[in-house]
């Protein structure tokens, strides 16, 4: 969940890399890959709505996009591509549905790219691909501060879970949205479309109000979920979209792989929820985790990974020679290779009304999105390792008094020493180590926490950081410890390697008791539980993917 809000230098960099100038020799290279048609004034290239649209290429005339009239409000021409420019944006590589209308404005040649073909010029000419991809990001930036953000309005009461849930998802998926928070109990406006207070939260996808709306109903509706091909056989497919799963998928595509990425959420992962990354490699000055999901996300749609979320995998079992993956609505995706990254499931406290208050003062995650919900009011992080650290400096230098609450006597035991000596410098942190959270207050939301070390403290948040369970309940056929993580390479046990002698080798690096079933990051067992590892353990294991891929051939 990143803000959005840029300077206005960087404000000038994107409008300029929304409407390239293309030399000769690049015009003519990109109508290459187009089919000419002569439209009309008045003539439709796409309409909001289509799930199957094309790049188009203005050679002559005019095409304005414009953002469709809705019950209350008017249509709106967001802007206007003239000769030798091209019209689209980000959801021509997503898959999503086109949320604008492209319009002949005046009567011209244009050519009609459609998504292969856009992906086979993104893999064969990097120039063209670089320029693609600059603008089509650019005008996503530039759509969503606009009108065009009209065209998915979420609407729910701020201290409600489900609609934290909603936003959460629109923010991860980057989707280009308008977010409208109410006083609980509350309907505003909504009682004219008649929306009542079980209908919240509530998605308004080009104007139609969705009642009792769902990240995954949402999906649904902007093209965003998971549609197989006729007889489709993927080469791979990874499950869990963290920076394992990211780095696998990327690799994996990037090296020829038809390759899909599910996610149960929206790609990003625990990094996702990071508000600052200081010991990744290249980021000097620190990173933050959306921002660094930001760019890997938009690195995998550049090489052509098919992204579905929320898309939740329930089970995954060979099938004669492929595997099938079935998903939580019934769909089958049948691969050739899984790569599981699906990492791990957060831990929670034993506390009374610790589900009550999930969403409602208590989180899991230190971004900008839940920092609106505290605002500058006192909050209470517990846990004792790097992300309760960097959650704790985040929230205190937006504004936030911090109780950090460790269970353990030494804050270094488990945390970098550069955090660790930050911490204990800032004057708006108090440190309680040795110390626990025996008891939660409030009404509809959080208000106090009780530490056993300190009594009663106000708190309007409380940010959660005790580590997680690896999520492989789903995985009840593959080797795994007592803990849950899975054993791969030659980590996997002695009786489960019977399977293995019909193929005549022992599982290769991050292959797990199943052959072609790897796994990488927080899942797999022995793993180093940071950042940088999980995207190099994502790419190597897809090293051992085309080794199996090779054998199985």
């Amino acid at each position: 969940m990143r803000s959005h809000e840029i300077s206005p230098a960087k404000q000038r960099e994107i409008e300029r890399m929304m409407k390239p100038a293309l030399t000769d020799a690049q015009w003519q290279r990109l109508v290459a890959f187009g089919e000419p048609q002569e439209v009309a004034e008045g003539d439709y290239l796409f309409q909001a709505g289509d799930l199957d649209y094309d790049l188009i290429l203005v050679d002559t005339g005019e095409v304005e996009i414009v953002r469709v009239a809705f019950g209350w409000v008017d249509e709106t021409v967001v802007g206007t591509m003239g000769p030798r420019s091209f019209v689209g944006e980000l959801g021509l590589l997503n898959g999503q549905g086109a949320f604008l209308t492209a319009r002949a404005s005046r009567a011209g040649r244009m050519l009609r790219v459609s998504r292969a073909r856009l992906r086979l010029l993104m893999a064969e000419d990097d120039e063209l691909c670089d320029i693609v991809l600059h603008a089509l990001w650019a005008r996503r930036e530039m759509l969503r501060r606009g009108p065009a953000a009209l065209t998915l309005k979420l609407v729910g009461p701020r201290s409600s879970r489900d609609f934290l849930t909603l936003r959460r998802f629109a923010e991860r998926l980057d989707l280009v949205h308008t977010a409208v928070e109410l006083v609980p109990g509350e309907l505003r406006a909504l009682a004219e479309h008649g929306i009542t207070l079980d209908d919240l939260p509530v998605a308004f996808i080009q104007g139609e109000p969705m009642p009792r709306a769902t990240p995954g109903l949402v999906a649904e509706r902007l093209g965003l979920s998971y549609q197989a091909r006729a007889d489709e056989v993927v080469d791979l497919v990874v499950v869990g979209g963290g920076p394992a799963g990211l780095a696998a998928a990327i690799y994996g595509a990037s090296e020829g792989l038809d390759t899909v990425l599910l996610d149960a959420v929206a790609p990003g992962g625990q990094a996702a929820a990071t508000s600052r990354i200081e010991n990744f490699l290249g980021f000097p000055f620190g990173v933050s985790g959306g921002d660094l999901i930001d760019q890997a996300s938009l690195q995998a749609l550049k090489f052509g990974v098919r992204v579905y979320a929320p898309c939740e995998a329930v089970d995954l079992r060979p099938v004669g020679d492929d595997i099938d993956i079935a998903l939580t609505d019934g769909r089958l995706i049948r691969t050739r290779t899984v790569i599981v990254t699906s990492g791990a499931a957060y831990r929670t406290l034993d506390l009374e009304r610790w589900s009550e208050f999930e969403g409602a003062g208590i989180y899991y995650a230190a971004t900008p999105l839940e920092l609106r919900q505290v605002l500058e009011s006192p909050v209470v992080v517990v846990g004792g390792a790097n992300s309760a650290g960097q959650a704790s400096l985040y929230l205190a230098a937006n504004g936030c008094p911090v109780h950090l609450v460790v269970r353990g006597s030494d804050l270094g035991t488990r945390m970098s020493s550069y955090l660790v000596d930050r911490l204990l410098e800032d004057p708006r942190i108090d440190v309680h180590t040795g110390s626990r959270i025996v008891g939660l207050d409030g009404g509809s939301a959080l208000e106090r926490v009780n530490i056993d070390s300190v009594g009663d403290v106000a708190a309007r948040g409380l940010f959660c950081f005790i580590g997680a369970e690896p999520a492989t309940s789903w995985l009840a056929e593959l080797d795994r410890d007592a803990d849950g993580f899975l054993r791969t390479g030659t980590d996997v046990s002695v009786q489960s390697l019977q399977r293995w002698q019909g193929l005549g080798r022992e599982p290769l690096p991050f292959e797990t008791s199943v052959p072609r079933i790897f796994a990488a990051g927080d899942v797999r067992r022995g793993s180093m539980k940071r950042v940088a590892a999980a995207v190099g353990e994502g790419s190597s294991a897809v090293a051992s993917v085309h080794r199996a891929l090779a054998d199985f051939r």
